[in-house]
């Protein structure tokens, strides 16, 4: 692991619980010791699904008011992804084998600290937009590997 990404993982959570909403207000989340870190994906499903990259928030544990207006989207075999039926926001990502749930991040409000962790898909990166942040980036077989070697499978 590099040290930019071990620094990284080193923070604490965020001590009190973040606050965030979609875009007509209708679903909040409340999301409890939010990582201070987002994870960038760029993979073209990513790209498809919000119009860039996707900037992903994760916790230890949330809440969900307003439920029953959230559509969740079956994208893979392995994800799916949820929005607001109201107003269209882009919700959540869910890794379904891990159980893993990462937030848009641009539906919170941010403490001014928080940083990339890592890009991901950087191989699926378009040539319109590059970012400035220094992280890890990996390429979409990277990741596959990684989670493959953890024990995760694809069909």
């Amino acid at each position: 692991m590099s040290e930019a990404v071990t620094e990284a993982t080193d923070r604490e959570p965020l001590a009190r619980p973040i606050h965030g909403k979609c875009l007509c207000g209708t679903v909040s989340l409340t999301l409890h010791r939010a990582r201070p870190m987002v994870d960038m994906c760029h993979c073209t499903m990513c790209q498809t699904w919000g119009g860039g990259p996707f900037a992903g928030l994760s916790g230890a544990s949330f809440d969900i008011s307003g439920e029953e207006h959230v559509s969740i989207y079956r994208s893979s075999n392995w994800a799916e992804r949820a929005f607001c039926s109201t107003c269209g926001s882009n919700l959540w990502y869910r890794f379904i084998p891990g159980d893993h749930t990462s937030f848009v991040a641009g539906l919170f409000d941010l403490p001014d600290d928080i940083g990339v962790l890592q890009q991901i898909f950087v191989d699926e990166q378009p040539n319109w937009y590059k970012f400035i942040a220094d992280s890890p980036k990996k390429t979409g077989a990277e990741v596959m590997a990684e989670a493959k070697a953890a024990g995760f499978t694809f069909e």
